[in-house]
């Protein structure tokens, strides 16, 4: 069984491997599979690398992150000056409807609110603030208006788990109730967890999605076996 001090030297050696991340500027903790993530980074997209190349790594059970955002001087922006830069974003990308969308900034802290058709909306949304320069964090409250049948989206959700390789159909449970899916049963790492999660929820007819998966971080024939008992 793997310690937390070879999970903790395999996190940082995936940080050195990521050529987006300084690792130097990220501090890392583990306890009993909790990793906790700390540091300094001058660019929102560095911190999320550095969660998303730890979710990554076999073993991981979960992410606790407390890194902070010092922008330099040439990336200070007044709220003002970041709500501009998003409006004129979501102008351009054809994926927001941005007439539906509402946007707050409250010192750097970016929150849209409004309600879309469809969650790929929502989606490009929140990936078009995370891609500008100033910001330090994204808070996503828009809504998805339901114009899907719920009696399909077990199908679909299923269907798309089935044609991905990074993802183990066969040990996912998906429980629909209206709008809103469950899933449960095993799987091999956070990253797995959350890829299940992301294509549920961007799965036409779905409003709420309760990720029960348990990330348990052994190889996957095993997962079956153990499932199938």
């Amino acid at each position: 069984m793997q310690t937390d001090r070879q999970l903790k030297q395999n996190i940082l050696d995936e940080l050195v491997f990521q050529p987006n991340i300084d690792e130097t500027q990220i501090g890392v903790t583990v306890d009993e599979g909790v990793v906790t993530i700390t540091g300094e980074v001058n660019d929102y997209h560095k911190k999320v690398a550095a969660e998303k190349a730890v979710k990554k790594v076999l073993g991981v059970k979960a992410v606790v992150e407390d890194i902070e955002i010092r922008y330099g001087s040439n990336y200070q922006k007044s709220d003002k000056e970041i709500a501009k830069i998003i409006v004129a974003a979501f102008e351009w990308n054809t994926a927001v409807p941005e007439n539906n969308i509402d946007i707050e900034i409250r010192k750097g802290c970016v929150f849209l609110t409004g309600e879309v058709e469809f969650s790929y909306q929502k989606v490009a949304a929140n990936r078009v603030v995370k891609n500008i320069p100033g910001i330090k964090s994204v808070v996503n409250l828009i809504t998805i208006k339901q114009i899907v049948a719920p009696k399909d989206v077990r199908q679909k959700i299923t269907k798309a788990f089935e044609r991905l390789a990074d993802i183990d159909a066969s040990n996912i449970i998906v429980d629909v109730d209206g709008h809103r899916v469950r899933l449960q049963g095993k799987v091999n790492s956070i990253s797995e967890r959350d890829n299940a999660q992301s294509i549920a929820y961007k799965t036409p007819g779905v409003v709420e999605v309760n990720n029960d998966l348990e990330v348990i971080g052994i190889a996957k024939h095993m997962l079956y076996d153990e499932f199938t008992d």
